[in-house]
């Protein structure tokens, strides 16, 4: 039982996922990549409209730059940040694929439920 587990554990593996997930965890990332998707902006100028300090919007930029959420370009002193031309096409794909197997295993609860209800009534009837 451990070895399948095991086995299932390593078969769903996704280091880019895993990597992309752990980037959106943070609610100042999915800020950042939120101000992003309006327009590019300096490290400096997240930094203010998130009232961080430079080093600490640094960290965060890093982790979604190592992700692939966001790409920096450096020109002169100013480092600028843009969203990554990856997108999210493969953790919306995963989400979608959780998604329908939740809504399966509903459907099949609600399945048994309807037949237990019946069940019940008709046993009901039969007193």
């Amino acid at each position: 039982m451990i070895s399948v587990t095991l086995n299932l554990m390593v078969h769903y593996e996704s280091p880019a996922l895993d990597r992309s997930f752990a980037a959106l965890s943070d609610a100042t990332r999915r800020g950042v990549i939120a101000e992003l998707a309006r327009r590019e902006a300096s490290i400096s100028d997240l930094a203010g409209r998130f009232g961080m300090t430079l080093t600490g919007m640094k960290k965060h930029v890093a982790v979604l730059e190592g992700a692939g959420l966001v790409a920096t370009q450096k020109v002169g002193r100013v480092r600028t940040c843009r969203l990554g031309a990856r997108g999210l096409d493969h953790e919306a794909q995963w989400l979608a694929d959780m998604a329908a197997l939740f809504e399966a295993r509903f459907a099949r609860l609600d399945t048994v439920l309807d037949e237990l209800k019946q069940e019940e009534e008709h046993g009901r009837a039969n007193d």
